[in-house]
């Protein structure tokens, strides 16, 4: 692992175009198996679906708190997660004893109904809030195309010619979460987090961040490295799942919040995973395997049990 004192950036003009992407893959390998974390711009995404999810985030969060709690998180994890209900209780990068400091709402694919051998299927709950329904669907599918344009790059990136596994992220699993920050009081102790220090679960994360700031990335000498935000470039770091597919090249990085601004901050992370049947396991042509292959369904089931409320003592689903 490489100390790093500030996170790279990559031009995915190349990739938007269908140009030559062999300079790019060699940059997303460098930037992915060093730091986990970078800057994408030239993306490709219309920055007017960009501005259009924020603003309908500021108004869901404004919302009456009654009015957000008629759709609170449920077993699909689908919904309204209030402020205090998630600890990183499983944390192995800091001791957590208190609840992270933001209020979300979480869309996940939209099913027609839920269906009793996929795990996590089923309607999402929206609010009657004007537009809000549309700007969060037209983002999400925007982004979707774009986490399929990323796999791809992923697997060139590291050697991989198999390219059986995309056939995974047709259908993903994905997540659209619209995050509020409130102000941190300046006494705050210092084990009060805006999202505790962790790493993702799944494949690849894709943030827009406000500009506010308070995102903060850990190197392997444990020093903490801001992430500022950058106009209209996303944040794109590496789960613990495509660490595992890559056999370990692609680092799965801990990451932080901590909102010392004295304002509030909205931030929508895009998480882009495989369909939750896929079993994870270490590619083809990547080397010898180094992790065992586990379920992603189930693997998702004990990560979500130990962090959210809503899913403690929820029924047994496949």
């Amino acid at each position: 692992m490489t100390e790093f004192t500030e996170i790279p950036v990559l031009d995915l003009a190349p990739l938007v175009a269908g140009g030559d992407t062999r300079k790019l893959a060699a940059d997303f390998a460098k930037a992915y198996g060093e730091t986990g974390f970078g800057y994408v711009i030239n993306h490709g995404i219309d920055p007017v679906l960009r501005a259009a999810v924020f603003a309908a985030s500021e108004r869901f969060h404004a919302l009456p708190e009654a009015q957000k709690q008629a759709i609170t998180l449920n077993h699909s994890h689908r919904g309204y997660i209030a402020i205090n209900t998630s600890t990183d209780v499983n944390s192995d990068l800091a001791e957590v004893t208190k609840p992270n400091q933001s209020a979300s709402f979480m869309m996940m694919r939209e099913d027609a109904e839920a269906d009793p051998d996929v795990y996590l299927s089923g309607p999402n709950q929206w609010p009657e809030l004007a537009g809000f329904r549309e700007a969060c669907e037209a983002y999400a599918a925007a982004m979707t195309a774009l986490g399929q344009k990323l796999m791809a790059l992923t697997l060139e990136a590291i050697g991989v010619t198999d390219r059986r596994i995309l056939a995974a992220f047709d259908t993903p699993t994905l997540w659209l979460r619209l995050l509020h920050y409130p102000p941190q009081p300046p006494q705050a102790p210092e084990d009060l987090y805006g999202s505790a220090p962790h790493k993702d679960f799944g494949c690849l994360t894709l943030l827009a961040q406000d500009d506010v700031g308070g995102l903060q990335v850990q190197t392997p000498a444990g020093n903490w490295v801001d992430a500022p935000p950058m106009e209209n470039a996303f944040v794109v770091n590496v789960g613990d799942m495509l660490h595992r597919m890559s056999n370990g090249k692609l680092l799965s990085t801990p990451h932080r919040v901590i909102n010392t601004s004295g304002r509030e901050r909205y931030s929508v992370p895009f998480f882009f995973d495989p369909h939750v049947s896929t079993n994870i396991a270490p590619l083809p042509g990547t080397g010898p395997a180094k992790f065992e292959s586990l379920n992603f369904g189930d693997f998702l089931r004990s990560e979500l049990e130990a962090g959210y409320e809503a899913h403690q003592g929820a029924e047994a689903t496949p």
